[in-house]
């Protein structure tokens, strides 16, 4: 099996300028890989939020944004994002991203950026033993020799290899059968395959901001299929990523181990709702996130 790399992700930020149509600015991008029907929704918010940073050029930091998917992107093909500049001051700058494909608006967020000022600091903690990444086997080894359900060779390379992330489950990954018990909890270490690539205009510190903006979709939705007891294999399980919130509370490299853990805050009427937290090995609380997704169970 070919190992991983994260190109995937640096290629799906690399903007390209485009001339504007509806906005004040817009850049192309194109989807990557997957085996599914439609492309990555980590994918659109990355690029968004690489489109975002570029039209910020007073040296503000992107600390929220908030989106919403309206339609499925197509794989392999452009999205154009045209980001509206609406409005810069002192202290903070909010921007509008549209993506835009086959002539129709697919996803849209708001990001708002700020220049920092002195101020008290509070950041969350966890508490509790967890198992360390060298401890827990990759999605490659958990895989390998595995099958079932609707997982197809194609799609056991994809979690295996695929996203430009090595993940580890605890208590254990919910690929083909909810491994452990089911809990409304889990945690993941994530790092990436290897060195995260420069990216065209973005300097490294926002080009790691995107890669949590990536990343966070790719298991946010996983407490609840856990406690719903529904593996990403199970026939007929459809998803679809319905709306999404971050807040970046303060930067910290990617390179290495993150722990994500994260929670079910409800289930219901085929909608589920995750909460996560992003911290650096050592406590460091760089990120939250929560995720309203579409649960289809036949």
């Amino acid at each position: 099996m070919t190992a991983g790399t994260s190109a995937i992700f640096t290629s799906a930020i690399t903007l390209e300028k485009a001339d504007p149509e509806h906005f004040d600015l817009a850049f192309t991008a194109v989807t990557q890989p997957c085996p599914w029907p439609k492309a990555y929704g980590g994918d659109l918010v990355a690029a968004a939020a690489a489109a975002a940073m570029r039209s910020v050029t007073d040296g503000k930091t992107m600390h929220s944004m908030h989106s919403y998917f309206l339609r499925p992107a197509d794989i392999g093909a452009q999205v154009r994002y045209e980001v509206e500049l609406l409005r810069d001051g002192r202290g903070y700058s909010t921007r509008q991203v549209r993506g835009y494909q086959n002539g129709k608006p697919l996803y849209v967020c708001l990001a708002n950026f700020a220049a920092g000022e002195p101020g008290g600091s509070f950041q969350a903690s966890f508490t509790g033993a967890l198992p360390g990444p060298e401890d827990l086997p990759s999605s490659a080894e958990y895989l390998a020799g595995r099958s079932g359900g609707s997982m197809t060779e194609v799609s056991k390379a994809y979690w295996s290899g695929g996203r430009s992330f090595d993940m580890r489950h605890v208590p254990g990954p919910v690929y083909l059968a909810v491994e452990g018990e089911r809990v409304p909890h889990q945690a993941v270490w994530i790092k990436p395959f290897d060195a995260l690539r420069p990216v065209e205009g973005l300097t490294d510190a926002q080009r790691d901001l995107a890669a949590l903006a990536y990343v966070c979709d790719y298991t946010i939705l996983e407490p609840v299929l856990r406690v719903l007891d529904l593996p990403w294999a199970q026939p007929g399980l459809v998803t679809a990523s319905l709306d999404h919130a971050m807040w970046f509370h303060r930067g910290g490299p990617v390179g290495d181990w993150l722990l994500y853990l994260q929670d079910a805050v409800a289930a219901d009427s085929g909608r589920g709702l995750g909460y996560g937290r992003f911290f650096t090995r050592d406590g460091r609380h760089l990120a939250t996130v929560a995720q309203e997704g579409m649960i289809r169970a036949s």
